[in-house]
């Protein structure tokens, strides 16, 4: 009657394996380390630079434990936080702008259990320590950038239905387009309503002067705020993949607010040299009009910035941008089919194609500057005269470049350019020690009320209490091991969680064994009593479970941030719990009694 077949002690054995090997790699714990990312993809990541690395700090006298050479850099473990410090000046100092040193924690997990994908839990801020931003959108900048680009649209709108107009300039939040007579203004309301749909036109005259002025819609506008939000999000999180930053945290918060968690970074600095390189490109007309000289002597014409060419030689470049950044799909370095110099080759969007084949049909003759704008500072990297009109969206950009810069290149402008600009408005670092402080309080927390629970359980239901703390035991272990897995990240949220699933857990035995109690009471055998004990009590369990994880779902659905990480443990908790009280407890007590044919009494 109370006998398990084999293949169910094959399933719980297999079970315990799983969350011994898989719990494992949490033990081991984390060490000071330093880790070196190009700064530049001229900078190349080989093992020349690890030997490189190892013999800096054989020079300085300085003892590591490890090094790790992989896609994201060089990683050189240390004893301590005061060697880890020491390497990270003086890598620093020898290695230069170039490279990106910053300080990180790298498991202590031996190869075998890697091997095995056996990896501990990302630890969350809290817990592992790191940097933490919090950034505001510049929602005015992105409104002003997006007006700068209609601005373009109205004139190849106009110029198309071959509309005369005088000018279009913008004041303040209009755009305001000048027209000589009524007429020409008519046509222009009718066209503009229908090409630039997300400005509002009205018609206004100033003493014999007639315009249209355009405003932005106030649904435009939430769109346009919307898209510079989810846009520096996917920025932010493309550059920092690509410096390689584990499980980083990039999230909105309200309407204008970008949260930024690097957990294992602990140089601010560096922290925010890994925000800022985002680079954008912009291509404009070169002012052919104006004397260079003059500019040269400060005398900058309105409308126009001078810049410097590779090659060093001065140059005038329109303010007006005729196309962006957030136009390009795609970006590869490659080579010249012509000269075999190093290139890069741009391949824009629907709408960006058509742009640039209006803009060089429009200016065939002319000198076209491509510049990239990276930190607020802009280089032209070539301004070639247009041949002829380009459509496809293909767009080849080269001029005195290395291949490793138009890798660089190619690279910035896939990580995409911030649609607005942003602000730190708060920062604060979680020093490792005081995660450390944190992870010894939650394991604390939790150890006393096992032990709790432990005692009490062993104290009132004798041996079916220690057989509920095996199983007990047994969730936990499953808990963290499938946490793992999954790669999930560990906060102190998280660790409430396994604490509260702990309290929970143990309701599942408390039900069965009073259950049990309760037959034996009724004048059940031992045997009959155990049966229905675990029978009967299922459905309770199963529908208290039940409610409860539809609790969880709601919270990891509809919260952000720790409630998600709480849900997250909660629910897993709650499954896990459900096999352990249910066939791992009822395996050690058919181990222990099923084979007992003349039972008639049990440690209850």
């Amino acid at each position: 009657m109370n006998r398990y077949p084999l293949w169910k002690y094959i399933v719980i054995a297999v079970a315990l394996l799983f969350g011994f090997f898989y719990t494992l790699p949490n033990f081991y714990g984390e060490s000071p380390a330093v880790q070196i990312s190009p700064a530049r993809a001229s900078n190349t990541v080989d093992p020349a630079l690890l030997t490189k690395v190892e013999g800096m700090l054989a020079a300085g006298k300085i003892a590591y434990q490890g090094t790790l050479l992989d896609a994201s850099g060089v990683k050189i473990r240390f004893a301590d936080s005061d060697t880890q410090l020491k390497a990270k000046d003086l890598l620093q100092s020898q290695l230069g702008d170039g490279y990106t040193v910053a300080l990180n924690l790298l498991a202590r997990s031996p190869a075998w259990l890697t091997d095995m994908r056996a990896l501990p839990m990302y630890l969350g801020l809290d817990l592992r320590g790191g940097v933490h931003f919090l950034l505001q959108v510049d929602m005015k900048a992105a409104a002003d950038k997006s007006l700068e680009r209609m601005t373009g649209d109205i004139r190849s709108a106009l110029r198309e239905q071959k509309i005369s107009y005088s000018g279009v300039n913008r004041v303040g939040s209009q755009l305001k387009v000048k027209f000589n007579d009524a007429d020409a203004r008519a046509k222009g309301l009718a066209e503009l309503n229908k090409s630039v749909p997300d400005l509002d036109f009205k018609e206004e005259t100033d003493g014999g002067d007639l315009y249209l002025a355009g405003s932005l819609k106030p649904v435009a506008l939430k769109r346009l705020q919307d898209y510079a939000l989810q846009q520096n999000i996917v920025t932010l999180r493309n550059r920092v993949n690509e410096l390689g930053v584990a499980e980083p945290i990039i999230q909105q918060q309200g309407n204008d607010r970008v949260v930024v968690q690097l957990p294992g970074v602990q140089d601010t600095a560096k922290a925010k040299e890994i925000l800022g390189r985002t680079a954008t490109l912009e291509i404009r007309m070169v002012d052919e009009e104006h004397d260079v000289a003059a500019a040269l002597q400060g005398q900058i014409p309105y409308g126009t910035e001078l810049y410097t060419e590779r090659n060093g030689l001065p140059l005038l470049v329109k303010k007006n941008v005729v196309l962006t950044g957030e136009y390009i799909s795609n970006a590869q370095p490659g080579f010249d089919g012509q000269t075999g110099e190093p290139a890069v080759h741009i391949t824009l969007d629907g709408r960006g194609a058509r742009i640039f084949q209006q803009v060089t049909r429009d200016n065939v003759g002319k000198r076209m500057a491509i510049l990239l704008i990276e930190k607020g500072k802009g280089e032209v990297i070539t301004a070639p005269v247009i041949r002829g009109e380009i459509g496809g969206g293909r767009v080849q950009i080269s001029g005195r470049m290395t291949t490793a810069e138009a890798n660089d290149v190619s690279l910035l402008l896939r990580a995409g350019a911030l649609a607005a600009p942003m602000e730190i408005v708060e920062e604060r670092t979680v020093g490792p020690s005081l995660g450390a402080e944190n992870i010894q309080k939650g394991f604390h927390s939790t150890m006393i009320g096992f032990a709790a629970i432990a005692l009490f359980m062993a104290v009132y239901y004798r041996l079916f209490g220690l057989f509920s703390i095996v199983a007990l035991g047994v969730n936990i272990l499953l808990l963290v091991a499938v946490l793992s897995l999954m790669q999930a990240t560990l906060t102190l949220p998280g660790i409430a969680g396994i604490a509260l699933t702990v309290g929970m857990a143990i309701d599942a035995n408390v039900l069965i064994i009073e259950r049990i109690r309760e037959e034996m009471r009724n004048g059940n055998s031992a045997q009959a009593a155990i049966h229905a004990g675990y029978d009967r009590a299922f459905d309770t369990i199963l529908d208290s479970n039940i409610t409860t994880l539809i609790a969880g779902i709601a919270m990891f659905w509809l919260g952000s941030g720790p409630v998600r990480g709480f849900a997250v443990t909660l629910c897993i908790g709650i499954v896990t719990s459900m096999f352990s009280a249910i066939m791992v407890s009822r395996g050690i007590v058919n181990l222990i009694y099923g084979r007992q044919a003349r039972l008639t009494k049990l440690s209850i």
